[in-house]
């Protein structure tokens, strides 16, 4: 799919999840190039009454300029009506791999404090198997030893980028997935790894898929859905 098509794609999908949104919702807001469309069709619906927490502080200010009310997840007792976002794989099972822009952490937060969590892609994002990299955020302190724990498990590249919204490094598994809910439990138990970007069907509502030519499908999540546009 040419990059244009995809873009396209992008759109549809977010317009589409901007629907979903509706008055004195807690919406939290992704990161990347798919929430970049959501955050304007969600500006301008009007919508009274919504507050938004957002996952990085880029989404943060176009959130602002947009002149979307912004909250921390704590003033809304860390709870959340819906939260929108994109991904960088969904396979058939229903796992997600996110992390591209290395605010993941913060995206994985606020999908579990969201009772749906509604995920936006393109075509080309779907899969028949999660493959690398998986992003990863781990700690300055001890660097080298997490680093070395990792390799044992593939490989695993420290990333050229800027530190991760809470100031941590980003870096990114090569290795074999395999089976992503054995993989998860691996990195989780390395010291220094703060998150990684594999995401459980359970935590997913909806995936929705939009296409250049305006064509939208739906994919149930393993979280119970049940948003329709008005």
């Amino acid at each position: 799919m040419s990059e244009t098509l995809a873009e396209q794609g992008k759109q549809v999908a977010a317009e589409a999840a901007a629907l979903l949104v509706q008055d004195d919702m807690k919406v939290g807001l992704g990161t990347g190039s798919t929430v970049a469309y959501l955050l304007p069709a969600l500006a301008r619906r009007g919508l009274t009454g919504i507050r938004c927490v957002s996952t990085s502080p880029a989404t943060q200010r176009a959130a602002g300029e947009l002149g979307l009310e912004l909250a921390t997840l704590e003033q809304l007792d860390g709870k959340l009506d819906v939260a929108i976002d994109g991904a960088d794989q969904v396979d058939a099972a229903g796992w997600l791999i996110k992390g591209g822009g290395g605010a993941h952490t913060r995206e994985k937060i606020v999908a579990f404090a969201a009772q749906l969590f509604v995920v936006i892609v393109s075509p080309e994002k779907l899969v028949e198997r999660l493959g690398p990299p998986v992003p990863l955020e781990i700690l300055a302190f001890g660097v080298g030893a997490t680093l070395r724990a990792l390799r044992c498990l593939g490989e695993v590249e420290l990333r050229d980028a800027p530190p991760s919204p809470d100031g941590n490094l980003i870096a990114d598994y090569r290795g074999p997935i395999g089976d992503p809910a054995e993989l998860a439990r691996e990195l989780e138990r390395i010291p220094g790894v703060v998150e990684h970007g594999i995401f459980p069907p359970q935590s997913v509502s909806e995936v929705l898929v939009g296409a250049a030519d305006g064509q939208l499908r739906r994919l149930a999540g393993g979280k119970a859905a049940g948003l329709t546009p008005p």
